[in-house]
């Protein structure tokens, strides 16, 4: 299997005639916890829906453990990567057991079976949200439902997961504890990457954390190794920020 659980090779998109994302080549390291960041609308999203196929890219590579992206097969690419998207909606009134379930639909052909069921209870307990098992989605709070969301995408047993923002909503208590499991579920032979806005909680949790500016897309290491790692916050968010020192951990909070 290739070291690279995702390579990209000079993968550019454009918006009516507005470039999102330019020329960017980026290597996301197998079975590790990546996180990246940057300011919103900066193609954080749109990246994620290249990697995913949500968007196709006119140009470029798009690996996923060594292959070609295009020529992964749906039942393939559901088995190779899973995405949580930033936004979802629903109106029925499913069962957060029933909204779990469907993350296994692309593994059975006339019903879920014994396994299916399985993987899903097991899920439950491990998101320590099995006593919602019976409550409909739509009469979660919203940080309820975006744990039945990464429990979702959790039950499909991908070798990659791709989430967008999957703190969005929870408060410290589930930022944390989601934050704990998808690191575990990177150290379990999987490859976790995220979208993140707060970069404490990405120093304190990644292994690797990446940037995109301007179009392009940074490696940290790269970054640290020239001593620029200091300033990158800063020209990130474009706001004047200090670094704290807790124990091994870097801690970025505004100058004041």
């Amino acid at each position: 299997m290739s070291e690279f659980a995702i390579n990209i090779e000079n993968v550019s998109y454009s918006i009516q005639g507005r470039t999102i994302l330019d020329q960017v080549s980026l290597a996301l390291p197998a079975n590790q916890f990546s996180v990246i960041l940057g300011r919103n609308g900066c193609g954080k999203s749109t990246l994620f829906n290249l990697i995913t196929g949500k968007y196709p890219y006119p140009s470029g590579l798009i690996q996923l453990l060594g292959q070609d992206r295009l020529e992964l097969r749906q039942k393939q690419l559901a088995k190779t990567i899973g995405f949580l998207p930033q936004f979802h909606q629903s109106v029925f009134p499913f069962s957060v057991y029933d909204v779990i379930l469907t993350g296994r639909a692309a593994f059975y052909r006339f019903g879920p079976s014994a396994e299916d069921h399985h993987i899903v209870k097991q899920t439950l307990e491990n998101m320590g949200i099995y006593h919602l098992k019976d409550k409909a989605y739509t009469d979660l709070s919203g940080g309820e439902r975006q744990l039945v969301l990464i429990s979702r995408v959790m039950a499909q047993g991908p070798e990659i997961l791709v989430l967008d923002e999957p703190t969005n909503h929870l408060d410290l208590h589930f930022q944390a504890m989601v934050l704990e499991k998808l690191q575990a579920y990177s150290r379990s032979g999987h490859t976790v990457v995220c979208i993140m806005h707060d970069p404490n909680m990405a120093n304190i949790y990644a292994d690797h954390i990446y940037f995109i500016k301007n179009q392009k897309a940074y490696n940290s290491e790269a970054l640290k190794a020239e001593n620029l790692s200091a300033n990158i916050y800063e020209a990130l968010y474009d706001t004047p920020l200090m670094q704290v020192q807790v124990k091994d951990k870097t801690i970025i909070i505004p100058q004041f």
